[in-house]
């Protein structure tokens, strides 16, 4: 299926064009003002067409940053970068990514501003730019990027993120779809349209084309009468399918490449068994699991009375609701409801028993005639951990899983939240036919398992073959599928080996429901220049770029998945494919070389693209909690994310009279990739025993004793002794607390740039002498006062090359950890137990922690094993354990 959508934003004036084949981005920023002042404006828009069709420029008036911001989606690959400045126009190239990096880190390295653009989210990922522009100059962005739209659910989407922060003088989105194959039906909405600007969005529909715009005036965006706040801040979204008649799907030729579209109507579904395998063990605790019980519950009732269906929750044990798979009756379904609705969480995660009880489950009653011969089987897995019972590496679940499976199910896994190994997941699912999600956490988890599940519960045909004659084609993207669902669509291209159309049959065949699918006919070119003269810009090299982008697409999944010598050579042909065709793709980086100013020489802007491992990574908050144990000269270091204003107990040493509470803060607002990061920003302090009582926080210090109350500021420079406590406070930097007879308590002030839009000051957190301190210590930090046993063992690669992973012995449990050792690692004698904020400036590399105490900007690295999921199994009980009510209370 195919045709051609255009997309524009429009900000005094914005414009663009898209493919539904691709898709590209075109934005121009303005930003008026009497006194010089720049505000930034951010939007975005997807145009496919190289060239720009109404540029539009920003006037400074004097030496400013100049922000521009677009959102595009995550299945998009940005294919031009250019700035034009007063006539000059630098324009972006695309590099190797190592090439590229190497670029900007010698320009960080000798003092220059560099952007590195990396920001992402879940649908959509962000692409910012700042740059110094002198006065009275202008500047116009233009940005493209080419995506294939997937059909999903029997429509195509088209996604616009509008975010203009500010009123805008001439506002539109403007949309054109062609359709030759007709259009079936067009939607629109918004999350900002009010009964007010609904009558706005104009629509007209012909039989092969569709036309969208909504253009407010400046009064109708405004929130109220007379106020300068918008009412556009959301997404417009477009919704349509084509009529479909053909069984042989849609082709279409240009330029010597096909591509073929497949969505055949009128199928009937095929009747599916599935084992659904649902991870119970601890971690799933709380709403993770109350997500997955509704989940389930709303799934089972989906189900078909022809389905048959298993239900294998696990946690360090493998159980079960019935031996073998149950047919979807009414009867059934509501005693598996109730079943589910009594799920609860503990234990370890024993991902490899469970999954091989699920195909043996499968197998069993497949060779016992106990499911439908003419039928579908199917696992669907729900984890959010790493395997830590049982089987424990993931190589050799993957390949266990493999071989058992040998080719006879398809198994889809569904990762949940943020310190699941997605990687793991990913190459696990390919090996098996299917494919991984993530399920991000938040209140709309069980929509998202849910619809999940109706995008894959419905097949129509099994091990689809797509053939085109071998002398007619070459260059041929993957034609094998192992399923096609309802609602979806299968893309296929190619390049003609030669113009001789009428040696170019086509045949399609499959497994259906009552028996085997085939079909087959010949193709016949579309003369595009007749049918759309005045879209020749747009459909000019289509077929060939989509080409391209199918190809790269499937050689990255190969590079995870494949033997060692597939991995090289589809990474090799991915890279030389990625440059030839300048697409930003995980091994491509486009750099843009900033002009300069007076305020510094050339420097580079680096976009990158991100694959899910490392947008998961790049979400992943930096550890709270530092542990260095100078007697095993290692460290361990994990996160304990919480909601903003959270306390935690720290230190509780109830025989010293000690306890140490810190509370949590989150950024200012919700950022362009909408994580919010936490900050420890205000700690209390108590020794009981000498009646003193302190509380430190980013604003200022108070000491508490007997009746009187000393106030300290951190602009300071103080020194105080006292008969139970010496405090000493560096001006901006750090605070000093040393109680008689016992510990030393050192916190920094780490400074953030006080216009920053999203992030605060924070605090960092250490104690020093703790063997003074008693056996019955306890807290977040203070269990590991005296010590820890642990071993590691099974190291094995990791996400990224410099950070392994490994399993841990500790506490009788086995632990999936994973390390990174940066070069000249220092060596300490003296135990460091420590609290660092979630997120430093400049960033510390993943997998590192930092001490602050000798360098309170840049820190100094530390290497640690890192315990994923808030230290589950490192920590007694769970985070949650130690929280409390107030900043000194116990509880």
């Amino acid at each position: 299926m195919s045709g051609t959508r255009t997309v524009g934003l429009l900000l005094l004036l914005w414009g663009g064009a898209c493919l539904r084949l691709p898709g590209a981005a075109q934005g121009a920023l303005v930003i008026p003002g009497p006194d010089g002042g720049a505000e930034e404006a951010r939007h975005s828009a997807r145009l496919l067409q190289k060239r720009s069709t109404q540029p539009v420029r920003a006037e400074v008036l004097s030496v400013k940053e100049i922000f521009f911001e677009v959102e595009l989606p995550k299945t998009a690959f940005i294919t031009n970068f250019s700035m034009e400045i007063d006539g000059q126009v630098y324009v972006g190239e695309v590099k190797e990514k190592e090439t590229a990096k190497k670029q900007y880190e010698k320009a960080v390295s000798s003092g220059q501003t560099a952007g590195l653009v990396k920001a992402s989210g879940r649908k959509m990922e962000t692409f910012s730019v700042s740059v110094n522009i002198a006065a009275e100059s202008n500047v116009t962005f233009v940005l493209t990027h080419e995506e294939l739209l997937q059909r999903k659910l029997g429509q195509y989407e088209i996604l616009t993120r509008v975010k203009p922060k500010q009123l805008v003088q001439e506002f539109q989105i403007v949309a054109n779809i062609y359709e030759p194959q007709g259009i079936a039906y067009v939607e629109t909405h918004a999350t900002f349209l009010s009964n007010e600007l609904l009558p706005l969005v104009e629509k007209t529909v012909t039989e092969k084309k569709a036309h969208i715009a909504f253009s407010p005036s400046l009064d109708q965006q405004r929130k109220c009468p007379g106020c300068d706040g918008t009412l556009i801040d959301g997404d417009f979204v477009i919704m349509y399918d084509v009529k479909r008649t053909s069984s042989l799907g849609d082709i279409q030729i240009v330029n010597g490449y096909f591509v073929h579209f497949f969505a055949p109507p009128g199928l009937s579904r095929v009747p599916t068994n599935v084992v659904f395998v649902i991870d119970r063990s601890g971690s799933m605790s709380g709403n993770k699991m109350h997500q997955t019980r509704e989940a389930m519950v709303a799934i089972l009732q989906d189900l078909k009375e022809d389905d048959y269906f298993a239900i294998v929750p696990f946690d360090d044990e493998i159980i079960w609701w019935k031996e073998t798979l149950t047919k979807a009756t009414k009867e059934n379904v509501t005693e598996a409801t109730e079943y589910v609705k009594g799920l609860y969480a503990s234990g370890g995660t024993n991902i490899n028993g469970a999954l091989l009880k699920g195909v043996n489950m499968l197998l069993t009653d497949r060779a016992e005639k106990r499911i439908p011969e003419r039928s579908i089987n199917m696992i669907l897995l729900l984890t959010d951990g790493m395997p830590n019972h049982g089987e424990t590496d993931p190589k050799r679940i993957q390949e266990n899983m493999a071989s058992a499976n040998a080719g006879n199910m398809t198994l889809f896994s569904l990762g949940f939240g943020n310190d699941v190994d997605y990687s793991f997941l990913n190459v696990l699912s390919q090996k098996n036919k299917g494919l991984a999600r993530r399920i991000f956490e938040g209140s709309d988890a069980t929509l998202q398992l849910k619809g999940f599940y109706e995008e894959v519960s419905s097949p129509l045909l099994s091990e689809v073959d797509l053939r085109y004659p071998d002398n007619a084609v070459d260059l041929l993207t993957s034609n094998h599928f192992s399923q096609l669902f309802n609602g979806s669509e299968i893309v296929v291209a190619g390049r003609l080996a030669d113009n001789n159309l009428d040696n170019f049959l086509v045949e399609v065949v499959g497994q259906g429901f009552e028996d085997n699918f085939q079909v087959q006919g010949k193709s016949a070119a579309l003369d595009w220049a007749t049918t759309y003269p005045d879209e020749k810009y747009i459909f000019g090299d289509f077929t060939e770029r989509l080409w391209a982008y199918l190809t790269i697409q499937q050689l990255l999944e190969k590079r995870k998945s494949g033997s060692s010598d597939e991995k090289v050579n589809a990474t090799a042909k991915a890279l030389d494919m990625s440059l030839r065709y300048s697409f930003v793709t995980p091994l491509t980086s486009m750099v843009v070389t900033k002009p300069e100013t007076e305020k510094g020489p050339d420097s580079p802007l680096i976009a990158d693209k991100l694959t899910e491992e490392e947008r998961q990574q790049a979400e992943r908050n930096y550890p709270h909690f530092m542990i260095e144990l100078p007697n095993k000269d290692d460290a361990l270091c994990f996160n304990i994310n919480d909601k903003p204003g959270t306390i935690f107990t720290l230190v509780k040493d109830t025989k010293s009279g000690i306890l140490v509470n810190g509370q949590i803060i989150g950024d200012k607002q919700i950022p362009a990739d909408g994580k919010i990061y936490t900050y420890f920003w205000r700690f209390g302090i108590i020794h009981r025993n000498l009646g003193v009582k302190m509380e430190v926080s980013t604003n200022g210090i108070s000491v508490f004793q007997d009746d009187s109350r000393l106030k300290l500021r951190w602009s300071n420079t103080t020194s105080i002794k006292g008969d139970g406590m010496d405090i000493l406070l560096t001006k901006d930097r750090s605070l000093t607390v040393t109680l008689k007879d016992s510990v030393k308590f050192v916190i920094l002030l780490h400074k953030v740039w006080k216009k920053h839009p999203y992030h605060r000051d924070y605090l960092g957190f250490y104690t020093l002498d703790t063997h003074l301190l008693s056996p019955s210590v306890h807290g977040l930090l203070g269990q590991f006062y005296h010590g820890i046993e642990y071993t590691v063992s099974n190291l094995r690669p990791g996400e990224v090359p410099e950070k392994p992973d490994a399993t841990m012995h500790v506490k009788g449990r086995e632990l999936n950890v994973t390390r990174s050792d940066p070069a000249g690692r220092r060596k300490t004698s003296a135990a460091l137990f420590g609290l660092c904020s979630v997120r430093h400036f400049p960033a510390p590399r993943r997998g590192w922690q930092r001490d602050f105490r000798s360098d309170v900007k840049n820190g100094e690295n530390v290497p640690c094993w890192f315990i994923h999921r808030n230290g589950t199994g490192l920590i007694d009980g769970e985070a949650s354990d130690y929280i409390v009510s107030g900043l000194f209370k116990t509880a």
